[in-house]
């Protein structure tokens, strides 16, 4: 009858153990379901996940077109907020709004004072001038006119898209936060809005 000898199994408890780490290590989701799954048959650790449901978020996009305007700066939250009235479905959310052109832009500005909304243009146009102190040409790009190139420009520092938390319904934005319409171009145009809401619905 052969003999035990303890040596044997003091060696290979160390390389049962590495090889157990090693396992949890690689595979942490199947340690967790092994330990997990006999509480699934407790009253109390499997009652909450069967009779409750997980909140779904949701998707929702819809263009709208905003009025005609030439350069100025536009105060458009009531537009937005007409336009889209599934903002009242939703309990939280975030709404997008992305301008689908490249010589205008969307801002989130002061909402009270319209004066501001004039300074703000009149900043712009000293950023980027139609044309150079003496009346000389600065861009490349000017076959669509003199206008055209600093409505890129004013575009690209301004941004073409805003994100607004959605809350109760409504957009959840200060007291003197409104949403703006900036147009860089000097003749009307009209503009398309693209408004995307993610979110949990009431």
């Amino acid at each position: 009858m052969p003999r035990h000898d303890p040596n044997v199994h003091a060696s290979t408890l160390p390389t049962l153990l590495l090889g157990l780490l090693l396992l949890i290590g690689l595979f942490p989701g199947i340690f967790h379901s092994i330990w997990s799954a006999p509480l699934g048959f407790l009253p109390f650790f499997g009652s909450s996940s069967r009779t409750s449901s997980p909140h779904t978020m949701t998707w929702f996009q819809k263009g709208f077109t905003l009025q005609p305007r030439s350069r100025g700066s536009y105060l458009i939250t009531d537009q937005v907020v007409q336009a889209l009235p599934e903002l009242r479905d939703y309990k939280v959310g975030l709404l997008n709004l992305f301008i689908q052109h490249t010589s205008c832009g969307l801002s989130l500005n002061e909402n009270f004072d319209t004066d501001v909304r004039e300074d703000m243009s009149d900043a712009l146009d000293r950023i980027a001038p139609e044309t150079g102190p003496k009346g000389e040409a600065l861009y490349r790009h000017d076959a669509e006119g003199l206008d055209d190139m600093p409505a890129h420009i004013k575009s690209a520092l301004v941004g073409t898209s805003l994100t607004i938390p959605i809350k109760d319904g409504k957009l959840a934005t200060g007291t003197w936060q409104g949403i703006w319409y900036l147009e860089f171009r000097a003749s009307k145009h009209q503009r398309r809005v693209m408004a995307t809401i993610q979110g949990e619905k009431a």
